[in-house]
């Protein structure tokens, strides 16, 4: 029967705390990290690593401020300990007891031994202002500290900074760290947990080295539609319109603010104090938002809005109940028809995507401008100019607005102009753009219902400085918008087109607007799954002898609800 192993820590205007401990590896330190938390500024947060076992025991002191001692004598590296010997560490004096082994017995391992690779601190909680050994580490910290050490070797081999200024290609910088990386765990060999696989820390640590961390296995999962990163500790997810909370983690708030400068580099965006909230995408054109301290208190936040890596096209939404495929034909037709189109709805009810399929009706013998934020539509036409807008610099000044991309735009000889979404002055010129020859452009806007796209529009447009009656500008909005589509995300979290109406002119100082087709809810199931269907209104548009003029085929009851088949 193996021998137990005591642990007696003496503090300085207290009694001792005598506890008993299996075999294996002890971090000790100040942070809860440590499986022997030290409280005091004397003690560095990972101050050395303690080795028990029955046959043998060691220190390994990790560069600490104020170092560890054994026998008066300072721990370089690491030393071999006997069994009763006192080890001093900042204020507190901790001494190794075992059932059947004198305190005097020899240090089982006289010469000195070479340090170890990356030290582990195998994470514990800490009680406040009091000494604490842990005998299980928590399962979640015991990994967190494991991949912090290794980055930090990681760090130390390899300077990514120097490496990415000297301009070294990006496969080659990724195959140095993951080359880098393999050593370094390989060199652990069997100190890592038996838990904890060697490659799955590699493919962890190399993704937040050189990647996105965690959210590299969310973004590739394809069920996934939001992810939300609430500091670094809590990371949500939109799976079905649900909202779930991932056991992910980040290292630390460093670690959030890192991936969020990967993001936002390589488009020439910054985040700092002086800029604490940036937009950006990624390369598949997902968007991204991020803030920071001082503004968000919780940590650095991330919200991506993830696109599908292949495109969604018209079909998909029809599989996702999104659409009919009437519906759907309706509108294609309307965008070769030159219709000018607004797509409304609330935040992630799928606005943009729904651009990006409308958009991908364009005719591909036209030249397409599309105008964002941050450019996030896909095309699949040759013959488009894409265009974003871009923030000022650390002066504040340089920035470049929709509305500036909006009226240049007007120079570019554009036959369809796609704009991202207009929430300011941008409204005006766009409206003036749809009136003046540019037929057939596209946009998204805010708003709750059709009817509140018109005053969406009205109050965008007083945005633009323009002081300009109300009754001119319902002028512009009956003039220039023919569709309003307005897509909802509905209780049980799916999106669907739930309204498409045309605009039909201006009564007195009223726009008219009739409802061409709607989604009728019909109840909820037992698993809240909203019950409805989608259903024509029973007018056709005012427009309808245009299709006929321009060679276009509708299906022939599109129009009427008592023969309609979905």
């Amino acid at each position: 029967m193996e021998n137990s192993i005591h642990l007696e820590i003496q503090r300085p205007g207290k009694p001792p705390v005598t506890q008993k401990v299996d075999p294996g590896i002890y971090p000790v330190g100040s942070d809860d990290g440590s499986r022997i938390v030290l409280p005091g500024p004397e003690v560095s947060s990972r101050h050395a690593i303690l080795f028990l076992s029955a046959k043998e025991c060691w220190i390994e002191d990790l560069s600490s401020r104020t170092g560890s001692y054994v026998g008066n004598k300072k721990v370089e590296g690491r030393a071999a300990l006997s069994f009763g010997q006192e080890i001093n560490i900042g204020p507190y004096v901790i001494v190794i007891g075992s059932d059947n082994i004198a305190p005097a017995m020899k240090p089982a391992i006289e010469q000195p031994q070479p340090p170890l690779p990356p030290s582990f601190t195998l994470g514990l909680e800490q009680h406040e202002s009091e000494v604490h050994v842990s005998a299980v580490p928590p399962k979640n910290q015991l990994r967190r500290s494991i991949k912090t050490q290794i980055h930090e070797e990681l760090v130390k081999r390899l300077n990514l900074k120097r490496l990415t200024v000297n301009r070294i290609g990006e496969e080659d910088l990724r195959q140095q760290v993951l080359t880098t990386l393999r050593n370094i765990v390989s060199e652990v060999g069997t100190r890592l947990p038996q838990d904890v696989q060697a490659d799955m820390l590699v493919k962890e640590i190399y993704d937040e080295a050189v990647g996105l961390g965690p959210l590299e296995n969310l973004l590739s999962d394809p069920e996934i539609t939001e992810i939300m990163v609430n500091g670094p500790d809590r990371v949500y997810v939109e799976k079905h319109g649900k909202i779930f909370l991932t056991g992910m983690t980040f290292l630390d708030d460093a670690s959030v603010l890192a991936v969020i400068e990967r993001i936002v580099s390589p488009i020439g965006r910054r985040i700092d104090e002086s800029q604490p909230y940036v937009d950006a995408r990624l390369k598949d054109g997902s968007r991204v938002n991020a803030i920071i301290h001082p503004l968000s208190l919780v940590g650095p936040c991330i919200t991506i809005r993830k696109f599908s890596k292949v495109p969604f096209t018209d079909k998909d939404l029809v599989r996702f109940g999104s659409i009919t495929p009437i519906m759907a034909e309706f509108s294609r037709a309307c965008v070769i028809l030159r219709k000018n189109i607004v797509i409304s709805g609330g935040t992630g009810s799928g606005k943009t995507t729904l651009l990006n399929v409308f958009s991908n009706y364009l005719p591909t013998d036209e030249r397409i401008v599309t105008i964002e934020d941050a450019a996030e539509l896909r095309m699949t036409q040759d013959h488009v100019i894409r265009l974003e807008a871009r923030p000022p610099n650390i002066e504040g000044k340089g920035a470049i607005t929709i509305r500036d991309l909006v009226r240049n735009s007007l120079r570019m000889r554009p036959d369809r102009i796609v704009v991202g979404e207009c929430r300011g002055g941008e409204a005006l010129d766009m409206l003036q753009a749809m009136n003046t020859g540019h037929d057939g452009s596209l946009t998204t806007v805010h708003a709750n219902s059709p009817r509140d796209v018109i005053s969406r529009l009205e109050t965008m447009v007083l945005m633009s400085g323009m002081d300009l009656p109300v009754r001119a500008i319902r002028e512009q909005i009956a003039a220039a918008i023919h569709l309003i589509v307005h897509i909802s995300r509905i209780a049980d979290g799916t999106r669907k087109v739930v309204n498409i109406s045309e605009v039909v002119g201006l009564e007195g100082d009223r726009i008219t607007m009739q409802d061409l087709f709607k989604f009728e809810q019909t109840g909820i199931d037992s698993e809240g799954k909203v019950l409805g269907h989608f259903a024509p209104c029973g007018s056709a548009p005012t427009f309808a002898d245009e299709f006929t003029r321009r060679g276009i085929t509708l299906h022939p009851d599109m129009f009427n609800p008592r023969k309609w088949n979905q």
